[in-house]
């Protein structure tokens, strides 16, 4: 496949496991980027506690059921979508299938996301491409993160050096400096995961809705210092965290704070693993941009605006549309499996040569 642009939809479940992100976006996998509708769908409550369970699952056991509801409200994304955006499911050329990361452990070459590409092929009509990150982790790359060649796309006429800050589960970065090639991007450490589980603890609430609770509090300097001796900061890029990697030592060093306190805590660790992470760039960045979730929470906002150095804006600024975002890359990263164009770079993956990855799941195929 290759050529003019094509319609494609991504489908996105982060770490979160709040729902999943669908996005159209018309785009030839390189240079063209129009984005579409988009929207989220809301995972039951019970799927929401099942895809929790099954991260923290020690051993590897059975999750075909999961799986299958997993995949299920990921058809039901992409009907609402295509209804509200009165697009027909015969104009789009191809779904990009995430899956939801239940493992990530790429030092022993693994990285699991469960999802039936063919249920979701067979029950939508349209071709998938999945399994996006298991190609790269084969070939001895991190396998995250995986949007910088969208963010890169996306940049073109962005003035540099500039930074992409995703605050998802964990948060990555994409570093685009002057040159077409010159991008960089790993994990830099915590974002949204231990909040949510941290405001779950204590108040009961999903998330620390507009960082009221972080808001409330004071930071505590002793413990903040200890949760950055952590030795990821020390390694250097590219690398990539599995969403609970800081969990234990979090809940032990914070263990005896007030909720508030806390909070506040782990908004500054969040911040400080941000700023810290620019000591890796070529050179640093003139501006922030930051997307996913954790751009809604105005204390980690503000947080990193304290320390990065640089200007701090939501992408809204430059015009994207910052919940869409990942969903749209793996449109975008969809397209390029298609048309046998890399998913990842040395600088982007740690993988030793450009890598191509994806796996396609046709509809004719599976009906």
């Amino acid at each position: 496949m290759s050529g003019a642009a094509v319609l494609a939809l991504g489908l996105m479940s982060g770490t979160s496991a709040d729902g999943v992100d669908a996005a159209l976006l018309r785009t030839d996998g390189e240079a063209v980027v129009v984005p579409g509708a988009w929207l989220t769908e809301p995972y039951p409550a019970e799927l929401r506690a099942a895809l929790r369970a099954a991260r923290r699952q020690k051993k590897a056991a059975p999750l075909d059921d999961l799986a299958r509801r997993l995949t299920l409200a990921h058809v039901a994304a992409v009907r609402r979508l295509l209804a509200e955006a009165a697009v027909p499911a015969g104009a789009v050329a191809v779904l990009g299938f995430h899956g939801h990361t239940v493992r990530h452990e790429p030092a022993r070459r693994r990285t699991v996301q469960i999802g039936d590409g063919a249920l979701l092929a067979r029950a939508t009509g349209i071709d998938v491409v999945c399994d996006f990150r298991s190609a790269d982790v084969a070939a001895g790359g991190q396998g995250a993160p995986l949007a910088p060649l969208y963010h890169a796309a996306r940049a073109r006429t962005l003035a540099r050096p500039l930074a992409v800050l995703n605050l998802g589960g964990v948060a990555n970065v994409t570093w685009l400096g002057q040159g077409a090639g010159d991008i960089l991007a790993f994990d830099t450490g915590p974002a949204n995961a231990l909040l949510d589980d941290w405001a779950a603890a204590h108040t009961g609430a999903p998330v620390d809705r507009d960082g009221a609770l972080a808001r409330a509090g004071r930071v505590d300097a002793q413990v903040l210092a200890r949760l950055l001796e952590d030795r990821y900061f020390a390694l250097p890029p590219p690398k990539s965290l599995d969403r609970d990697h800081f969990a234990a030592r979090a809940r032990a060093l914070l263990a005896g704070l007030a909720a508030a306190d806390g909070a506040a805590t782990l908004a500054a660790f969040t911040a400080a693993a941000a700023a810290g992470a620019a000591r890796h760039f070529p050179a640093p960045a003139r501006r922030w941009l930051v997307c996913g979730g954790g751009r809604h929470n105005p204390a980690l906002m503000a947080a990193l605006a304290a320390r990065l150095g640089a200007a701090v804006a939501p992408v809204e600024a430059v015009g994207w549309q910052g919940d869409a975002l990942e969903a749209q890359a793996f449109a975008y990263l969809a397209v390029r499996s298609l048309r046998a164009l890399p998913l990842s770079l040395p600088s982007t993956t740690g993988v030793p040569a450009p890598t191509r990855g994806g796996v396609l799941v046709r509809a004719r195929d599976v009906a």
